[in-house]
């Protein structure tokens, strides 16, 4: 268990621009911060991060939250591995107990998998430095490929020894299930024989952005015909290879610094241009590039340069992944090494000055890259020429950005000797059918996706809101102003002036009126209870609070602001904020939300009253017939009160 006073430690000085720019490339705008979301796939930035309020928000799929809310959702943690991986980062000592084994069995899946992983790494990192196996074939092999000690620590290399069994038996006598090593795939079952996945292999942990294990990757090295030279950890809850680049952890600060990335394709590539000075480089491991992998690297950069073998597999690799990367609006440029070199060889014979200078002098734009590769396959046959056209062309149609395209027309044509307007005619062709295709998909699909919220909510009028809608509303206020602001009450000269919490308590109080609906009646019993203790209620206490849908809910509320304020008058074309208005927003709201509750009560006593009737009970129908014509008079006051507002978006 993490005590009190240390999680509001925590939450004190994470910096939630801070952390979440490990993951997302951020840029100011305005009191806010913005960048493309993480959970879900976008082109334009719809993801904000407010310092002041302590949140995120993303305004295209709708999840937002605290720092912690942040770290859960991203890396698929619990609320108490949240802290933990905050408490770590900003290196805030926690006392840890061990847990029993009731709480290892209650722990979740994903949570037993890392730990099995994390495990893993260790007794393979112990291997390598200290086991005489490890020594004698691992460190030395490395040794002789030229990688140093401070290299092979900073990607946490290791070395699984030969006896087939001599990890698993560790891990087991350690205390870690049998389940969890087999699902995580260090561990094989054939039977009542279990055996290890990477016997005899070095190994290359596989990170996350964050740091921590999610798999493995394996070279053999002894020579055999049976063994494959890598083996890579297979699918699991917490591995797919398919969203993960090797190398990212390490790589994601300077890429944002060098708003670069190089892509590789082995671990050893990686590891030489890292030793060697190029620090923004990461691997697809082995596996074709894809969309998920793509977009990893542009939460970090736009500009993405693919450095290949010069030989045919590394040039059709390349060729295979720019489409791609030009169909997500990123930038690429090719670099193919020469004939018989690859990343690691070509800067094992280079300084780190040389080499940076071989790439700034080599690296082609992908059109040029193309053009020159096509151009000696076609070489003099028109039909094969033609077929070179047209592949370019397919490229420069995927790209998203219509300016980018028109640049790219223009270049074409001129290496090319093409008309721009048969070029153009080419690729508006090619457009129109991919526009064709994604709308009959859209269409098939259409049934089953539920739309995302609007990034730009519509103004929406009193009588389209619900009871819950308004209790969100007053809930907002009070979270945003009811210490910040005040109300005046009363008549000169015996006015005087009250916070806004109080007023909107007071208010409910007097009505015997309160949140109906769980969430926000949860929220407003604690906001009360708080704000009766201790005077004022900060926002940060709900932000950060324990219960991480609370946390979630306090968020998506207040990055989500309606107000029920004539905000634009017809004589008036410069609209005025929010706090301008806030003596008139409260008490329009309060009144609305009354309204709403009474036209609930109106319609529940007309029901009843039309019941009685059918029923020939005269008592009752008198009785309900008064209390309608009571709840009749007070709407109609209420109503020319509110004066037929309209609710805002800011």
């Amino acid at each position: 268990m993490i005590d009190p006073q240390t999680i509001q430690r925590i939450l004190d000085t994470a910096d939630i621009v801070d952390v979440i720019g490990d993951f997302v490339s951020l840029k100011k705008r305005g009191a806010n911060y913005m960048g493309l979301c993480p959970f879900h796939n976008e082109k334009t930035p719809s993801f904000s991060v407010s310092p002041s309020k302590g949140i995120f928000k993303c305004f295209g799929c709708g999840k937002g939250g605290n720092v912690v809310n942040f770290i859960m959702e991203y890396e698929h943690l619990s609320y108490p591995e949240a802290l933990r991986y905050l408490a770590k980062k900003y290196h805030i000592e926690i006392e840890e107990r061990e847990l029993t084994d009731e709480e290892v069995r209650e722990q979740q899946e994903s949570e037993s998998l890392f730990a099995v992983t994390e495990f893993a790494k260790n007794f393979f990192i112990e291997s390598l430095y200290n086991n005489l196996e490890g020594m004698s074939v691992g460190l030395t092999y490395f040794k002789e490929r030229g990688f140093i000690q401070e290299t092979l620590k900073a990607f946490d290399i290791g070395y699984c020894p030969g006896r087939s069994d001599e990890f698993t038996k560790a891990a087991l006598k350690a205390g870690y299930k049998q389940e969890y090593l087999v699902k995580s795939g260090l561990t094989i079952e054939s039977g009542p024989r279990l055996r290890d996945r990477f016997a005899g292999r070095v190994i290359f942990p596989i990170h996350s952005v964050s740091g921590r294990v999610l798999g493995f990757g394996g070279r053999v090295l002894k020579k055999t015909e049976k063994a494959a030279k890598y083996v890579n950890s297979p699918e699991s809850p917490i591995y797919h290879k398919s969203r993960i680049v090797y190398g990212i952890s390490l790589a994601r600060k300077a890429i944002l610094k060098e708003d670069r990335c190089y892509l590789v394709e082995g671990y050893t590539d990686v590891l030489s241009l890292h030793q060697n000075g190029i620090e923004n480089v990461v691997a697809s491991s082995g596996t074709s590039l894809t969309e998920d992998q793509i977009r990893l690297i542009k939460r970090f950069t736009k500009n993405i340069t693919i450095i290949y073998d010069g030989d045919p597999a590394g040039i059709a690799a390349s060729l295979r992944g720019i489409d791609m990367i030009l169909e997500e609006g990123m930038n690429v440029r090719v670099l193919l090494l020469p004939d018989g070199e690859d990343p690691d060889s070509f800067s094992k014979k280079h300084s780190s000055s040389e080499l940076k200078e071989f790439i700034i002098a080599n690296e082609q734009d992908f059109i040029h890259f193309k053009t020159r590769l096509l151009s000696e396959e076609a070489s003099a046959d028109p039909i094969k020429q033609a077929g070179m056209i047209r592949n370019i062309v397919g490229s420069i149609a995927v790209i998203p950005d219509s300016i980018t395209r028109s640049v790219y027309v223009k270049e074409c044509s001129r290496l090319l000797d093409v008309e721009e307007e048969t070029l153009y005619y080419e690729i508006n062709k090619i457009r129109r059918k991919q526009v064709d295709k994604k709308m009959r998909n859209y269409r098939k699909m259409e049934e089953n996706i539920v739309a995302p919220p609007s990034k730009r909510p519509q103004p929406v009028r009193p009588e389209q809101m619900s009871a819950e809608d308004f209790e969100k509303e007053l809930l907002r206020l009070l979270l945003m102003y009811g210490s910040s602001q005040t109300m005046t009450v009363g008549k000169k000269p015996r006015s005087h002036t009250i916070s806004v919490a109080e007023y909107i308590i007071n208010e409910l109080h007097a009505d015997g009126l309160e949140p109906g609906h769980p969430m926000p009646k949860i929220i407003y019993d604690e906001y009360v209870d708080v704000f009766r203790n201790e005077g004022k209620v900060d926002l940060k206490h709900f932000v950060n609070h324990a219960d991480p849908e609370i946390s979630r809910f306090v968020a998506d509320l207040v990055s989500n602001p309606y107000v029920i304020s004539k905000i634009w008058s017809k004589h008036d074309n410069h609209p005025e904020t929010e706090e301008m208005k806030i003596k008139q927003i409260v008490p329009n709201t309060i009144l609305a939300f009354k309204n709403k509750k009474i036209e609930e009560a109106l319609s529940r006593y007309s029901k009843e009253l039309k019941e009685a009737q059918e029923a020939g009970n005269q008592d009752l129908e008198d009785h309900l017939f008064e209390k309608v014509l009571q709840l009749s008079r007070i709407k109609r006051e209420i109503s020319l009160k509110i004066g037929g507002r309209t609710i805002q978006p800011l």
